[in-house]
């Protein structure tokens, strides 16, 4: 897979990136409530990350379906570097107030936005034929390698100097900006709609196709409300300090149990990928991602937690796999931008969400109550989803899913 014309540098472009970036975000958590000592301070970060995804949803798609989708990506890359130095920058004047990072996020959220419907669809474009599942796997290889590479680089240079931390996660950021153009992007097939001007209704269609497709709207709606219940994952500086009483080292590799967990279920899924029944996996998945959330919300030793966030992460990438390949397999080429921008915003962006949502109830009614009622509540959302969504439930194998 890696031989194949352009795969190779898409992929290690994206392993610095994404290791770049998980290494950002691990530090800026850490950094915020170490500044503020408030739960809610998570949430607004989260929060801030996620308006900006929202807000251009149909921009965004729009643009990288019409655009050339390689130079749409090293734009939204340069904004995600320019975002990485200010925080810096920031971090270099021995910072007592969160509110100038939350703006900060404000452009890496933008940015964000503009990469996810403009670098994703590029590796269904670049991908051999008929092996548009394995390439799937190996990208979704990359980010959790990046999750646990990044989150444990955090730890160790986030107890040296936060600014050492970002300095690091700008370097790889240029690295993956140099290797990421020397990509052959192939033309995106363009669709009826290509030569008119840009309209309301052509910025919607991506949202419009997902509610058309029945498979489609019930695999993305599934992720969306467990990503949103289950966002234990950005109250973990707080999981880590107030009830598991270790430091920054600790918290680094608490948090990169997360990429653990789920690369090791990408190198199994590699090995043995999923061939019958997929949409039965794709529920179960994320009933075992609940369960694992109820199990850090309750316990107080850390390798516990520890190895409930590795195996709730582990059912993610499943519930990843699965999603990731249904998505690209019924989305026509010419709407890939548009629909990957609403799955942006149901899935990426709803983690950010997800963290105001917990940053809120924790502030509330306390962390271990916000963390199992999340993962109650994804327990109540896959038996619902099991009996109303009975056409996804029933995919038996990839090779049945055609565009609609």
């Amino acid at each position: 897979m890696l031989r194949a014309p352009s795969v190779g540098p898409y992929i290690g472009a994206n392993v610095l990136l994404y290791v770049g970036l998980s290494l950002q975000v691990t530090t800026l958590a850490k950094q915020v409530y170490d500044i503020s000592q408030r739960e809610i301070d998570l949430g607004f970060l989260g929060l801030a990350e996620f308006l900006p995804i929202a807000l251009l949803v149909f921009v965004t798609g729009t643009i990288a379906d019409r655009f050339n989708r390689k130079r749409v990506s090293q734009m939204a890359m340069c904004g995600e570097l320019g975002s990485a130095l200010l925080l810096m920058w920031y971090a270099s004047t021995g910072p007592t107030s969160v509110f100038p990072i939350f703006l900060i996020a404000i452009l890496y959220g933008s940015s964000r936005a503009f990469l996810a419907p403009s670098m994703r669809p590029i590796a269904a474009a670049i991908a051999p034929e008929g092996r548009l599942p394995q390439m799937i796997a190996l990208y979704s290889t990359v980010w959790t390698s990046a999750g646990i590479v990044g989150p444990a680089m955090s730890g160790f240079l986030y107890s040296s100097s936060p600014v050492l931390a970002y300095g690091v996660g700008s370097g790889l950021i240029v690295v993956a900006l140099s290797l990421f153009s020397t990509v052959n992007v192939p033309p995106t097939q363009r669709g009826a709609d290509s030569s008119e001007r840009p309209t309301l209704r052509s910025a919607v269609e991506g949202l419009s196709y997902i509610r058309r497709s029945p498979i489609l709207f019930a695999a993305i709606s599934l992720d969306l409300f467990a990503v949103l219940f289950g966002g234990a994952v950005a109250l973990l500086p707080v999981i880590a300090e107030e009830r598991l009483g270790v430091g920054n080292v600790a918290y680094g590799w608490l948090r990169a149990s997360a990429g653990i967990g789920a690369g090791l279920m990408a190198v199994l899924l590699s090995i043995r990928p999923l061939r019958r029944h997929v949409g039965r996996w794709l529920l179960v998945a994320v009933g075992v991602f609940g369960l694992g959330t109820i199990v850090l919300g309750l316990t107080r030793n850390y390798w516990v937690a520890f190895v409930a966030v590795l195996v709730l992460h582990g059912a993610d990438m499943v519930s990843v796999f699965v999603r990731g390949s249904i998505v690209p397999l019924v989305t026509p080429d010419d709407k890939r931008g548009r629909v990957s921008a609403v799955e942006n915003v149901f899935i990426g962006a709803t983690n950010e969400l997800g963290a105001f949502e917990s940053g809120v109830a924790a502030q509330a009614v306390g962390v271990p109550a916000t963390v199992v009622g999340g993962g109650v509540l994804t327990l109540g959302i896959v038996g619902v989803w099991w009996f109303k969504f009975k056409s996804m439930r029933d995919v038996d194998r990839f090779e049945d899913l055609k565009p609609a």
